[in-house]
């Protein structure tokens, strides 16, 4: 994903229903390499913390000596649904996207986000 296609696919994720923003992280080093909001959510904050959230499960998953690897995390808050995302090509980067739950569809959202995951 270079550069002009993160920042046309988070314009993407944003276009859906309910989305207040959505952010390209390492889940690593928890730098935002894109970001974009329709909102004042702070979307810098939101992925450092949900970096936090990915090296804990990938600990987890390490300390059970599960296989596999982790397609979706989801979050769900009283009004908010929380999505991340780790690309399948390159595992060290999460797209995340936070919607308002009134207002989104769960299953187009997950599906937007595979789809600009692999493109």
């Amino acid at each position: 994903m270079d550069m002009k296609n993160i920042e046309a696919g988070l314009n993407e994720i944003l276009d859906l229903n309910g989305a207040l923003a959505a952010s390209l992280f390492d889940w690593e080093s928890g730098m935002v390499l894109g970001m974009a909001s329709n909102s004042s959510f702070d979307i810098e904050l939101a992925s450092a913390g949900n970096a936090e959230v990915v090296k804990a499960k990938m600990a987890t998953m390490k300390s059970l000596n599960l296989h596999g690897s982790i397609q979706d995390m989801m979050i769900t808050l009283t009004e908010q649904i929380h999505i991340i995302h780790i690309l399948e090509s390159n595992p060290e980067l999460c797209l995340y996207v936070a919607l308002e739950s009134s207002k989104s569809n769960l299953a187009l959202a997950r599906n937007k986000l595979q789809t600009i995951a692999k493109g």
